[in-house]
């Protein structure tokens, strides 16, 4: 049994090596990147065990994806090669601070193609937890259903679903993402959200209320990351805070969450009680922060006992 699947698509990333605006760099560096894998990835390092569905391009770039992700320990068993479409693209700028550009080269995408056809059921159901985000969904049509039926397959066989809503303006409208992620987390035990995307959710700037409305729509667990502010989770009849790790300084934020999402279904999968899942979440997205690219600095697990978090290594 695996302790987590999850499906979304990734792409080859181009990440700028000068920091400023975009049309000032003049080298790009090759990464990978993917919220649904760098959290598969994630829980790898953390001592897990995941696995990953997607689609990718019969090109070479198709062929680092998965050789990386395999070569972190991620089953790529259920990843499927599509001779007819590209493996996406992500061109990104460098900041360590404020908003950062990014192009996409992702519509067609082999990723855009997938479906529910694509699904192994049985694979689904023997995991411990699924992992889904919003950005699948916008990707096309037969991403969504894919994604809603994969969330039916999970909860009909009592796995736990965890949602991060990762809104991206480019991918969708504010108004389709409020309806798809809200009707999403009717099927979902866990949710991730932002502090700017409970918001977008729920209309309500108090991060408390928020969370407590998204906790009407069915979720067990809803966990606002705040960042400088750490994190707020509740559930049915607790309130939990736990401030943020302090850093010195910010190296490229971009993936934190997914770093995140995984210290606490890693906390989550150990038996942590929920504060101490919490600080582990913190923690990872923190050290996540140190190094450049997605998955680059994503936490091993001996790095995270070393920083005293939590007792993980139950």
């Amino acid at each position: 049994m695996l302790d987590l699947v999850t499906l979304g698509e990734t792409m080859v990333l181009l990440l700028a090596e000068q920091a400023g605006p975009m049309r000032e760099a003049t080298t790009f560096r090759r990464h990978i990147a993917g919220a649904e894998c760098n959290v598969a990835v994630g829980l790898s390092r953390l001592g897990h065990s995941a696995g990953w569905i997607s689609r990718v391009g019969d090109d070479e770039f198709g062929r680092a994806v998965v050789f990386r992700i395999r070569g972190e320990g991620v089953d790529t068993s259920r990843v499927l090669t599509d001779p007819d479409a590209p493996t996406g693209v992500i061109i990104r700028e460098r900041r360590e601070v404020g908003p950062i550009d990014q192009v996409y080269y992702r519509r067609g995408s082999a990723a855009s193609r997938l479906s529910p056809a694509d699904l192994d059921a049985g694979y689904l159901r023997g995991s411990r937890f699924l992992h889904l985000t919003g950005i699948t969904p916008a990707l096309s049509e037969s991403c969504k259903n894919a994604v809603f039926e994969a969330a039916e397959i999970a909860r009909d066989a009592g796995v736990r679903v965890a949602l991060d809503p990762n809104y991206r303006s480019k991918l969708w409208s504010a108004d389709e993402f409020r309806r798809v992620v809200r009707d999403l987390a009717t099927r979902c035990d866990i949710l991730l959200p932002g502090r700017e995307e409970a918001e977008l959710l729920t209309g309500e700037s108090d991060p408390e209320i928020a969370a407590r409305d998204l906790q009407h729509l069915g979720p067990t667990l809803v966990v606002l990351k705040l960042g400088a502010q750490g994190a707020l989770a509740v559930t049915q009849d607790q309130l939990t805070q736990v401030p943020a790790v302090p850093l010195e300084r910010i190296v490229d934020p971009v993936g934190a969450g997914d770093a995140f999402a995984a210290g606490l279904l890693s906390g989550m999968l150990r038996g942590l009680e929920l504060v101490e899942a919490l600080r582990l979440a913190n923690r990872c997205g923190a050290l996540a922060m140190c190094a450049p690219g997605d998955m680059e600095s994503l936490p091993r697990r001996a790095e995270v006992e070393e920083q005293g978090v939590g007792d993980i290594r139950r």
